[in-house]
């Protein structure tokens, strides 16, 4: 008798999407097959502390675009590293993230995807700067 996998129900996304772009949209795709997506969204203060970037888009503008997507279920303010802490508090089963991970999470509750290639927020920002030239 084969074992069927158990659905996951709630799945937590952590992205900072300073510059919201096509590989974010991915990855939350990816997720959903996981179960009811929420977004840990890094605040500003985060991004400033840990990216040493001011963000394009403030907190409130990006979670009224992540929060337009049809796949995710709500958002939560995060700081930049996600911890097995703050899964257990807000009641999270699991994190999903790109390879890019830095997080401190038990790899149980950790499933990674390959970045998209050739996209970030920092491709964005430097090809803006030398569009500018």
């Amino acid at each position: 008798m084969k074992k069927k996998n158990k659905k996951i129900n709630r799945v937590l996304v952590d992205m900072s999407c300073t510059l919201i772009h096509h590989g974010h949209i991915r990855l939350i795709k990816k997720a959903r097959k996981y179960g009811k997506i929420f977004v840990a969204l890094t605040s500003d203060k985060e991004i400033k502390n840990k990216k040493k970037i001011f963000p394009e888009l403030n907190y409130s503008n990006r979670k009224e675009i992540i929060s337009s997507i049809k796949y995710v279920s709500g958002i939560i303010k995060s700081k930049f590293i996600i911890t097995n802490d703050f899964l257990k508090k807000n009641r999270f089963d699991l994190l999903i993230h790109g390879s890019d991970n830095r997080s401190l999470i038990e790899k149980k509750y950790l499933k990674t995807f390959k970045r998209t290639k050739n996209i970030s927020s920092s491709i964005l920002r430097k090809r803006a700067v030398k569009n500018l030239k």
